[in-house]
């Protein structure tokens, strides 16, 4: 958010942009998903209820198929990389992974008893 002395916060447009194209199509899949779960289902019925919400932000055809596509597209990179990232951590040895370098860490020192 920028500030604005006059004002106070000003929305960032470049953000509130992305978010209504995010908007759009998370209404486009909830449209997708209405025929799935029944208008009168009780699921349904949420689902009808976000909808008419949702709508209120976004005009008719605000939202262009390339749009859609590069929101579905930035998406699927960020699960990609999330899941290269999980895998990653999935690998690694319990207790964080030992020591830097790959070394061991050293035992500590065995205390012998006296006689």
């Amino acid at each position: 958010m920028g500030v604005s002395s006059a004002t106070g916060p000003t929305p960032n447009r470049g953000y509130e942009a992305a978010a209504k194209q995010r908007l759009g199509v998370v209404i486009r899949q909830l449209e997708q998903l209405v025929p799935m779960v029944g208008s009168t289902s009780e699921i349904g019925k949420s689902v009808l209820k976000a909808l008419n919400d949702f709508s209120k932000h976004i005009q008719p055809g605000e939202v262009t198929p390339a749009a859609e596509r590069n929101t579905l597209e930035s998406a699927m990179m960020q699960n990609q990389q999330n899941s290269a990232m999980q895998q990653q951590l999935r690998q690694q040895p319990p207790g964080g992974g030992g020591a830097p370098g790959g070394a061991r860490p050293a035992a500590p020192p065995q205390q012998t008893a006296a006689a």
